[in-house]
């Protein structure tokens, strides 16, 4: 495809927005920014990190006051909008970190702030009432869970529908999906895909945000592409390819999806023997070369996490040992594998990666502050120094290091989080999903930047869950299946089939 083509004409829209603009402190967010969607469409916005599309959410949903430009919804232009407001109108937006209380009850969430009052005056609740309600929306839905289930029990599949359960009981008209599927297995991306089905069919319009170009193409009637904060075109979906979409997104053809580089193979660097922990993790032995990147493959809760937490501390073990360059390490603490040149790049990049309300620069010296130490100060022009290199180093976007952490995008954000490691003087990195959640220019940036990694002689463990980056990015991979490692392949090896056997606990097929 040589160019986008036309947008597609929406001629009685239910949401419009025209010419929106936002800016920031050294930053363009949004610059005259259209789209369009009609009753009962889903339509797909993509883009790059920082291309505008967490910036477009929150002024759709009244976290931020557009500088210029208008929304329209259900016919009405929109002044004054509050996150209050915009729920009110029939506007509900599912984040990507989900927004329930987990010490109440599906029930409770569900009717969280429109609370059915059995006696008025006294304040008591009709739980009978919210728990009929409840149970009737969750069996629209064909979601077999119970009303009165303590949310912060669930697994994040199901915490996803009781947000798509509440937006429904509040009658929204609109409902905008930030990373749906990003931390969802297989079957249950797919059962949030029939339920977006079942919500087009009621009417109910979609945007869906997601990396997962493949899945935007499946369920979205229309494209919007947004890039360094502008509105690059609009293509209806059954005419485009991701190839295309790529391509609208960064101006560019990526035509190596996957770039690994063979490093030259070194000394073992990290050795596991017999790691147990009761109930999570059954006699795991593995090892890992300077040079190479050693993938770990398996599905949801197979223990790939468990056995990172368990290598750097953050879990307890009942039994096994660790070796680092030949040498047995003890490692009871975070601090302990820090301190044995041991990166550990968590999934979870806002909860244990960073510091949200503090700055790039203290975010990405934090692990080190010992190495800034004078006598009795801490050296704050080498601190200084070391995140703007870095910053510049990995194209981290952003109007200067003393921006929090908070403000980035989920891109850049990860950036910072590897900037930090590679100023910790780690030799050995554990990469958790390290492209979750981050587009494909900036998923490139982070496999070269492991090439370079391996090349300069550290090893790197890369846990995913997305078979073909496993595959295309690694020297070796085990695979493992409840808390076991279930088969080991070198890259020549590996196929899809044959990790989806192990993966399930099949060792023949």
């Amino acid at each position: 495809m040589t160019n986008a083509g036309p947008a597609v004409a929406v001629h009685n829209p239910l949401f419009r927005i025209d010419n929106l603009s936002k800016r920031f402190p050294g930053v363009v967010a949004l610059d005259q920014v259209s789209l369009d969607v009609n009753a009962g469409e889903v339509l797909g916005l993509v883009g790059e990190n920082g291309a505008g599309k967490s910036t477009l959410i929150k002024s759709i949903t009244g976290f931020h006051s557009p500088d210029g430009g208008a929304l329209y919804f259900d016919g009405k232009r929109l002044e004054h909008i509050t996150p209050h407001y915009s729920m009110s109108i029939g506007i509900a937006c599912i984040y990507q970190e989900l927004n329930l209380a987990p010490f109440l009850s599906v029930a409770e969430n569900i009717f969280l702030g429109r609370e059915q009052i059995k006696i008025k005056g006294l304040g008591w609740l009709d739980r009978g009432y919210q728990r009929e309600e409840t149970q009737k929306i969750l069996d629209m839905l064909g979601m077999k869970i119970d009303p009165e289930t303590t949310v912060g029990s669930m697994g994040v599949g199901h915490q996803q529908m009781v947000e798509i359960a509440r937006a429904i009981r509040a009658n929204a008209k609109m409902i905008i999906m930030d990373e749906p599927t990003a931390s969802l297995s297989a079957h249950e991306s797919e059962k949030l895909l029939q339920i977006i089905r079942y919500l087009k069919s009621e009417n109910v319009s979609v945007i869906y945000i997601s990396h997962h170009l493949e899945e935007v193409l499946a369920i979205c009637d229309r494209i919007t592409v947004l890039r360094d904060g502008k509105s690059v075109g609009t293509v209806n979906a059954k005419e485009v390819t991701v190839d295309d979409l790529v391509k609208m997104m960064v101006g560019r053809d990526i035509t190596h999806k996957y770039p690994k580089v063979k490093a030259t193979l070194g000394e073992e660097m990290l050795r596991v023997e017999h790691l147990e922990r009761r109930g999570v993790l059954h006699d795991i032995s593995f090892s890992v070369r300077a040079g190479e990147i050693l993938g770990f493959a398996g599905l949801v809760g197979s223990g790939r996490t468990e056995t990172a937490r368990a290598i750097t501390g953050a879990d307890p073990i009942d039994g096994g040992k660790i070796f680092v360059q030949g040498k047995l390490a003890r490692i009871k603490k975070p601090r302990d594998s820090i301190e044995a040149g041991i990166a550990f790049l968590t999934e979870d990049r806002k909860g244990q990666g960073l510091i949200l309300l503090k700055d790039i620069e203290f975010n990405s010296t934090m692990v080190n502050l010992k190495s800034y130490m004078g006598r009795a100060l801490l050296n704050l022009n080498r601190c200084r120094q070391d995140a703007e290199e870095k910053v510049e180093e990995l194209r981290i976007r952003c109007p200067g290091i003393d921006m929090p952490a908070g403000n980035l995008s989920g891109g850049n954000q990860q950036k910072v989080v590897i900037a930090k490691w590679l100023l910790s003087n780690s030799n050995i990195f554990i990469f958790d999903e390290p492209t979750r959640g981050i587009d494909v220019g900036a998923k490139v940036e982070v496999y070269n930047l492991m090439n370079e990694l391996v090349k300069n002689g550290a090893a790197v463990i890369m846990i995913s869950s997305e078979m073909d980056e496993c595959m295309g990015m690694s020297d070796r991979i085990i695979v493992f299946h409840e808390g076991r490692i279930t088969a080991e392949f070198t890259a020549e090896e590996a196929t899809q089939e044959k990790i989806m056997y192990a993966a399930s606990g099949i060792t023949t097929g």
